[in-house]
């Protein structure tokens, strides 16, 4: 009956010892992940790394310490900092590290992301306290490259890689930023006078340019229509003196067969026609006793006139040139209206392309 009564603490002691052992030796598993590194510590005593994987340490007197070896983006809290101008400015960052040595960043700083941020921080504030605020404004990339050194040089004792800086937002106070706000208006209205006033300019120019054109194309037609004219006068010259020459030269060619009695005819003839006008005084063009001897001759039939005499040299017919004729003459008159009208097609012409020029250039 004793016997009886003890075999099942025995045996429930025996599986609460089983279970102790079972739940001692699973504390003792740690499983590394792939972006992880561990490092484990015995005793107060670094023991070494642990790479990713199933492993198994001493329980209860063994501690494993993991550390994520990815990219960590940190986010510097937003202050308040005065520039070398005296602006006050709000500024904010974003960090990203990359823990590169494991002992550096558990053993040699207590935490390292608080670290970070603290130093960014700081930095910050003296790297934007020694430029002004258009640089600030302006030099986004200077600030960043600057901060990225010092972060950089300062978490390399603590194995921490800074691997890039990003200045998130700057935001000048509410009265910096009104300065600014009337400044680019001011600034945009200087700008729109300047326009204005070099469009102005540019149109004055164009309109001084086209009269400038215009009156060259004014004082060409001109030229060319004196031209035209000079040398249609200078043609109706040429053509009236070959006419009156063609005249005398038949008048002449006409006259060589009459004698003495015909001429005396023909001026009888001519004095009547003068005497027959109402003036009171009439100019004779030659000597009137030759006249009166020759009709007294002429009435007592007492002398002959002379002949001309034969191989009398004569003055050649061609003398005056060719006379041209009505179809040369319409040429003539062709040829200048064609000069004429080309004239005026290339003023007009030259009036369009300033024209046009000029709305391209106000556009």
């Amino acid at each position: 009956m004793l016997l009886t009564g003890e075999f099942p603490w025995t045996g429930l002691i025996t599986v609460f010892l089983i279970i102790v052992i079972i739940i001692i030796f699973a504390r003792g598993v740690v499983i590394v992940q792939p972006y992880e590194q561990g490092l484990q510590i015995r005793l107060g005593r670094y023991i070494g790394r642990m790479n990713p994987g199933f492993r198994w340490v001493v329980p209860l007197i063994t501690v494993v310490k993991k550390l994520d070896l990815r990219t960590e983006v940190m986010d510097v809290p937003r202050q308040e900092v005065i520039t070398k101008d005296n602006s006050p400015t709000n500024v904010d960052a974003i960090v990203y590290v990359r823990v590169i040595d494991p002992e550096k960043a558990y053993f040699e700083v207590m935490n390292y992301r608080s670290a970070t941020v603290a130093l960014a921080q700081t930095s910050l504030r003296g790297i934007i306290g020694d430029m002004e605020l258009d640089e600030v404004l302006y030099n986004r990339d200077v600030i960043n490259a600057r901060l990225r050194d010092i972060l950089d040089r300062e978490t390399d004792a603590w194995g921490v890689k800074v691997e890039r800086v990003e200045i998130k937002e700057v935001d000048p106070v509410g009265a910096v930023k009104q300065a600014m706000t009337e400044q680019t208006a001011a600034e945009r209205e200087r700008r729109a006078a300047i326009l204005r006033a070099d469009g102005e300019k540019r149109a004055a120019i164009l309109r001084a340019e086209g009269n400038r054109q215009s009156i060259i194309l004014e004082a060409e037609g001109e030229r060319q229509s004196k031209i035209l004219r000079a040398e249609g006068e200078r043609l109706s010259r040429i053509l009236q003196a070959q006419g009156e020459a063609q005249g005398l030269r038949i008048l002449s060619v006409g006259a060589r067969p009459l004698d003495k009695r015909a001429i005396t005819v023909l001026s009888l003839d001519a004095l009547k026609q003068m005497a027959g006008g109402q003036a009171t005084k009439i100019i004779f063009p030659f000597e009137l006793s030759s006249v009166v001897k020759q009709a007294a001759e002429y009435l007592g039939a007492t002398a002959e006139a002379a002949e001309v005499p034969e191989g009398t040299e004569l003055p050649s017919e061609d003398i005056l040139g060719e006379i041209p004729g009505p179809e040369a003459l319409r040429a003539a008159e062709e040829a200048a209206k064609s000069i004429e009208t080309d004239i005026d097609v290339e003023i007009q012409k030259k009036s369009t392309d300033l024209m046009r020029q000029g709305g391209d250039e106000g556009l």
